[in-house]
């Protein structure tokens, strides 16, 4: 029995490492095996968007050269970027510094920090701020990192971006606009909280392009959600701990009082006709319409 055992023992153990995943070599000396469920360090994976399928985000919006974003996206983004622009206190301040990346691009982004005197000792490491090549939402086409200028003591990709107007603005109003913050605190994946960094998957399932961004993040969302999120999938209560910053809300424009109704003057009646009172008029004259990281 006992020599049975160990001969079951040991076919087991060579299906198990014949069947395992091969280690991947994420940077130099980094090798690193994806887990069991697909995930890596975390991050889930990610296919990179076509070329044909990106445009150019509105003129200066990026703040280190071009910004590429899948084209369904354009237009929300274009709107959201218009009302933070009129809000008093916000203006032109909200900016990109990443938008679509390609898995070599963000391989080079993910190893230049692992090593001898830079921020992060090993791929684990680095991967609690930034996705692996291949398993990072800017693959995609539908996320990006937002940053405010001018943001003097605060530096991109930090938490205190948080505390600026902008960032205080894409808070309270991006899920408006179908963005939402995929990375909040404490999130199950063990990403660190990145306040800057937004995917889009449209304010409603309606909006054209929304399902096929809800479809790539559809696992993202069920079991790790972000928060805040589009107002149709959760409500969102601001933190109690987040330090906000008055933003003055502009005011409103005043409403034109309605014109007058004027009473139809008295009709002549014909002998032994009935004229009926209530006859209409011609319409009321008032005058032309007005112008208007990871």
């Amino acid at each position: 029995m006992r020599r049975l055992f160990k001969t079951f023992a040991a076919a087991f153990l060579s299906f198990a490492v014949a069947t395992a995943l091969p280690a991947e070599q994420l940077c130099l000396g980094q090798e690193v095996t994806e887990g069991p469920d697909g995930r890596m360090l975390g991050h889930l994976p990610y296919v990179e968007a076509k070329p044909s399928e990106l445009v150019a985000a509105p003129l200066g919006f990026a703040v280190n050269g071009a910004c590429l974003i899948k084209r369904d996206m354009a237009y929300d983004l274009a709107q959201m970027l218009a009302a933070a622009q009129s809000t008093p206190g916000v203006g032109n301040s909200l900016h990109a510094v990443s938008c679509f990346r390609t898995v070599a691009r963000q391989r080079a982004v993910f190893c230049s920090q692992i090593g001898p005197n830079k921020r992060c000792a090993n791929a684990a490491e680095r991967a609690r701020a930034v996705g692996p090549p291949g398993y990072s939402e800017h693959a995609t086409g539908y996320a990006i990192d937002f940053a405010a200028r001018p943001s003097p003591g605060c530096s991109d990709v930090s938490a205190c971006f948080a505390a600026t107007a902008a960032g205080q603005w894409l808070i309270i109003h991006a899920p408006d606009y179908g963005f939402e913050l995929s990375f909040p605190p404490g999130n199950a994946q063990g990403v660190t909280w990145e306040p800057w960094h937004w995917r889009w998957v449209g304010a409603s399932a309606f909006r054209p392009g929304a399902l096929v961004a809800r479809g790539l993040f559809a696992r993202a969302r069920a079991s790790f959600p972000a928060q805040p999120t589009t107002r149709d999938a959760s409500p969102f209560v601001v933190p109690a701990n987040l330090p906000l910053i008055a933003i003055p809300t502009p005011n409103p424009t005043p409403s034109l009082p309605s014109p007058p109704t004027l009473a139809p003057p008295a009709l002549p009646k014909a002998k032994g006709v009935p004229v009926p009172s209530g006859a209409p008029l011609p319409p009321l004259h008032t005058g032309p319409p007005p112008l208007s990281s990871d």
